[in-house]
């Protein structure tokens, strides 16, 4: 991770927008660039960013409207910023870009799409399926279905591209906020507040969706899914299994995954499907790996080690954590899996059958050469 750096990270060329500008510019930026986020500065001033999803989200916004009455104020990185926070940044904020500043000036913005890319070449990710971080079951958008339909479950779910289904249940296409801003302009769209109810939005989904397909395997590695998203600018790949659609990764997953990722004692350490509830607890459980890891150093060389956290209902209002861990170490692979009520005993439960597991094949191992 620390072989890359923000310079990696920036977009080089991109929009922006004055304070005094209207909505109806911004989108007009936003069509040409294919940015949903664009920065509003005055005299290279940087005053804040303004989101696509915020104006879809605001009723009171008109295309006359000032930007100053809908900047977002996300936070900013500098030149110093490591890749891992500014991925942290993205995912809370669950935004694509964000401004890089110098002493108050506005010098670049990094992309969501560039830090895809950074995945794409990290080694340890090579070593995980898309299946791993995949949501499933997809929600999916009929052919037949009104846009506004498609705008408004997009909206309430706070995400920007679905799969579009046939009635057979096929894949046939996908539709994301690019072709909802695309539509909204050919149409002669002129009203942000009710965009749902206008004609524009009154048509098939499948009259703008995007047909050429871009998918992936379910089995395929996660680096190499990083890998096309930033080749072809893409934020959403549909995960096939023969051809059924089984789920979708998108650059949030991906994002999410540098953002939990962290060098622990050489130790390359990963921790996915946290909740946002339960992120507090992240920090202890990235202290227990350091001190499990310490142990089992001792008797192997750890490489790489990725836990994965799923979290589900039993009874009422409790809730049960479900962790899978797998371990890299001397050139093999170690998986183990813990149940518990706790997420943090879980945690420790889990590295404890990594220790034992490997004590047990060290013991396998010295036995046998005895009896040799």
């Amino acid at each position: 991770m620390n072989s890359f750096s923000v310079k990696d990270l920036c977009a080089g060329k991109f929009p922006t927008v004055g304070p005094d500008d209207t909505v109806s510019d911004c989108l007009a930026a936003m069509r040409k660039s294919g940015f949903q986020e664009i920065p509003v500065a005055s005299n290279g001033d940087y005053l804040g960013m303004v989101k696509y999803a915020t104006l879809l989200k605001k009723k009171s916004a008109t295309p006359e409207t000032k930007v100053k009455a809908v900047l977002s104020n996300l936070p900013t990185v500098t030149c110093i910023s490591s890749v891992t926070e500014i991925a942290e940044i993205m995912v809370r904020e669950n935004c694509r870009q964000l401004a890089l500043l110098q002493d108050g000036k506005l010098q670049d913005v990094v992309t969501r799409n560039n830090l895809v890319g950074i995945a794409a070449k990290m080694k340890p990710l090579k070593d995980y399926k898309v299946w791993e971080i995949m949501t499933s079951p997809v929600v999916t958008a009929k052919e037949t279905e009104m846009l506004s339909e498609a705008i408004s479950t997009m909206t309430d779910l706070d995400i920007r591209t679905m799969p579009v289904i046939d009635r057979l249940g096929n894949l046939s296409g996908v539709i994301g906020m690019k072709e909802v801003i695309e539509n909204s302009w050919k149409a002669g769209e002129r009203s942000v507040e009710k965009l749902n109810k206008n004609p524009s939005s009154q048509i098939p989904v499948s009259t703008i969706s995007v047909t050429s397909v871009v998918t992936a395997d379910w089995e395929d590695s996660i680096a190499d899914v990083a890998a096309i998203m930033a080749d072809k600018g893409i934020s959403t790949v549909p995960i096939m299994d023969g051809d059924e659609i089984v789920g979708v990764v998108t650059e949030f997953d991906i994002v999410e995954l540098i953002a939990n990722c962290g060098e622990r004692e050489g130790l390359f350490v990963q921790i996915s499907g946290l909740s946002d509830e339960d992120r507090i607890y992240a920090d202890a459980m990235y202290s227990d790996i350091q001190t499990e890891m310490q142990k089992i150093t001792k008797i192997v060389k750890p490489e790489s080690l990725n836990i994965h956290v799923a979290r589900y209902n039993e009874t009422g209002d409790r809730k049960k954590y479900s962790l899978v861990g797998k371990l890299f170490y001397d050139g093999r692979t170690l998986n183990c899996k813990q149940i518990g009520w706790d997420l943090i005993q879980a945690n420790k439960d889990l590295l404890k059958k990594f220790s034992d597991s490997i004590k047990s094949n060290k013991d396998t191992v010295v036995s046998f050469r005895r009896r040799k």
